[in-house]
C-alpha cells in the first residue's frame, strides 16, 4: 500500500514540476519568498537596532541628570522602549501598528506610541510582505492551483477507472495526491525554513536559547500542519466534482471568502458585540474617578486632609514640619497608590473588551484553518496583541516603581524645613539617579504562549484530525457520485 502511495505521490510531483505553468507559479512564489525573508531582516535590523540606540541615549540622559529634587525626576520620566523578538521578522502581526515606546511619569499612564504605521508613507495601507502572509496567503493559492484537477482530470479523460481497476483504492489515491502536493510545497518550503533559521541565529548574535529554538519548531511544525490541511481540502474538492472546472471555482471562492472575507468579517463582528469607548471617553473615564479620589497635590483636599490628620495623631505633633519624614514624599506615594490602581483597573476592561473581540476570531478558527495558523504564528514570533498587552504591563510596573522610588528619595532625604532654612538641601545627589535600574521588556516563556494560544492549537489539531479522517474514510462517499 505503501508503495502505491509513494508512486502516486512521485507522479504527482513530477506532473507538477513539468508543467510550465505550475513551474513559472512554483518559482515565483519562492522567489517572493526570499524578499519576504530578507524584508524581514532588514526591517527586523533596521527597527530593533534603533530601538536599541535611543534606549541608550534615554539612559545616558537620566543618569547625567544633575542634583534636583526627586519628585522633579519622577515628573521628568523615562521612556521605555519595546524590543523584536528575535523571531518577528518572520511575521510582523500587529507589530507596525501597536507601538513602540511609552513615556513613563508620575501620577499618569501614558499610551504606546510611534508606531511604524504612523511615520511610513501610504504604501502601508497595502500591506505589507512578509514570510508568514506569503506561506499563510499565497501558498495556498498554489496548492489550490496543483490540487483542482489533481482527481477530477483523471475522472474527465477516464483515466480515473483505469486507476482504480489497477488494485489502487480510493484511500491509496487520495493520500498520493495529497503527499505529491506536499511534496511541491515542500520544495519551497523548506529552503525558506533553513533561510529562517539561518536569519534567527545571526539576529541572536549566534545565542540561541531554548525557548527560541522551541518557538521556532513549533512554528515550522504548524505550517506544515496548514499546508497539509489545505492540500485535503484541493484534493477532496477536485474528487466530489466532476469536472476541473467547477473544482477550480469552488476552491478559489474557498479562497476568497476564508483568506479574505472571513478574516475581516470575524473583526467587525467582534468590534459589533463588544464596543470600546473613544480615547477621549476612556481618558475622560479615567480622569472622573481620579477627581473622585481627591488630588495629592492640592494641601486642602479633603481625602488627603483626614491622612494628615491621622499622621499628626499618630506621631503626636501638631505641624506636618515635625514629622520625621517628608510629608510631601509621604503623600505623593499615597497619591501614587490610588492613581496608579485605577488607570490600571481601567486599562485592564478595555484590554479585555478587546480580548473579547479577538475572541471572536479565535473561535473562527475551528471554521477557518487559516485564522487558526494566523494567531498561533504571531504568537511564537512575538507580534501579537497579548505580546503587545504584556509589554504595557511591564512598562506600568516600572512606571510605578520608579515613581515610588523617587517618591521614597523624597520621604528620607528631603527636608520638612522650608526653603532658606538650615537644614537638609530640597535637592539630592545625583548618584541616585543609577540606583534605578534600566527598563528591559523580557517576552514570556513559550509554554504561557502555549497556554494563552490553547484555542488555536486545540482547532488545528482537530482541522489536522479531520482531514487524516477524511482521507482514510471519504471514500464511501466518493464512489456514490
Amino acid at each position: 500500500m505503501q508503495n502505491i502511495i509513494k508512486i502516486i505521490a512521485k507522479q504527482t510531483f513530477k506532473s507538477a514540476i513539468t508543467n510550465k505553468a505550475t513551474l513559472a507559479f512554483t518559482v515565483l512564489l519562492g522567489l517572493s519568498l526570499c524578499l519576504a525573508t530578507y524584508v524581514g531582516w532588514q526591517n527586523f535590523k533596521q527597527q530593533n537596532n534603533q530601538r536599541v540606540h535611543y534606549k541608550e541615549v534615554v539612559r545616558a540622559q537620566w543618569l547625567a541628570k544633575p542634583d534636583k529634587h526627586p519628585h522633579r525626576m519622577a515628573h521628568y520620566g523615562y521612556l521605555a522602549f519595546r524590543e523584536k523578538h528575535e523571531l518577528s521578522f518572520f511575521d510582523f502581526g500587529i507589530e507596525s501598528f501597536a507601538g513602540v515606546s511609552i513615556f513613563l511619569e508620575a501620577h499618569k499612564q501614558n499610551t504606546v506610541n510611534f508606531s511604524e504605521a504612523g511615520f511610513s508613507n501610504g504604501m502601508l495601507r497595502f500591506g505589507e510582505i512578509s514570510v508568514a502572509m506569503v506561506l499563510q496567503l499565497l501558498v495556498p493559492l498554489l496548492i489550490f492551483f496543483l490540487g483542482y484537477n489533481s482527481i477530477s482530470a483523471e475522472r474527465e479523460t477516464g483515466t480515473l477507472k483505469i486507476i482504480l481497476c489497477q488494485n489502487v483504492s480510493w484511500k491509496q489515491l487520495l493520500w498520493g495526491k495529497t503527499l505529491g502536493i506536499i511534496s511541491v510545497c515542500l520544495s519551497i518550503f523548506i529552503p525558506i525554513v533553513l533561510l529562517t533559521i539561518l536569519l534567527w541565529a545571526s539576529l541572536s548574535n549566534w545565542e540561541i536559547t531554548a525557548d527560541s529554538a522551541i518557538r521556532l519548531l513549533i512554528l515550522i511544525l504548524s505550517y506544515s500542519i496548514y499546508f497539509f490541511i489545505v492540500s485535503v481540502i484541493a484534493v477532496l474538492v477536485s474528487a466530489f466534482q466532476r469536472s476541473s472546472k467547477s473544482a477550480l471555482i469552488i476552491l478559489l471562492s474557498c479562497w476568497i471568502f476564508f483568506l479574505i472575507i472571513m478574516p475581516r468579517l470575524t473583526q467587525a463582528i467582534g468590534v459589533k458585540l463588544h464596543p470600546t469607548p473613544s480615547k477621549i471617553e476612556f481618558a475622560d473615564a479615567v480622569a472622573d474617578d481620579i477627581h473622585k479620589q481627591g488630588d495629592s497635590h492640592n494641601p486642602n483636599d479633603l481625602h488627603y486632609a483626614s491622612i494628615k490628620d491621622s499622621l499628626l495623631k499618630v506621631y503626636k505633633v501638631n505641624d506636618v514640619k515635625k514629622l520625621p519624614f517628608n510629608y510631601g514624599g509621604y503623600i505623593m506615594a499615597e497619591g501614587e497608590k490610588i492613581t496608579s490602581k485605577i488607570y490600571s483597573n481601567h486599562q485592564k476592561t478595555l484590554n479585555k473588551t478587546f480580548d473579547k473581540q479577538n475572541g471572536i476570531t479565535t473561535i473562527a478558527g475551528f471554521l477557518n484553518p487559516y485564522l487558526a495558523v494566523k494567531n498561533i504564528s504571531m504568537a511564537l514570533t512575538g507580534s501579537d496583541f497579548k505580546t503587545y498587552v504584556d509589554f504595557q504591563e511591564q512598562a506600568e510596573n516600572y512606571r510605578y516603581g520608579l515613581a515610588q522610588k523617587m517618591n521614597k528619595l523624597q520621604i528620607d532625604k528631603i527636608s520638612n524645613i522650608s526653603p532658606g532654612e538650615k537644614g537638609k538641601p530640597h535637592s539630592i545627589s545625583r548618584a541616585n539617579w543609577s540606583q534605578q535600574p534600566d527598563f528591559n521588556y523580557h517576552f514570556s516563556k513559550v509554554n504561557s504562549v502555549l497556554g494563552n494560544e490553547l484555542l488555536p492549537l486545540i482547532s488545528q489539531l482537530c482541522w489536522l484530525v479531520a482531514a487524516i479522517l477524511l482521507l482514510q474514510y471519504s471514500s464511501n462517499w466518493i464512489k456514490t457520485i
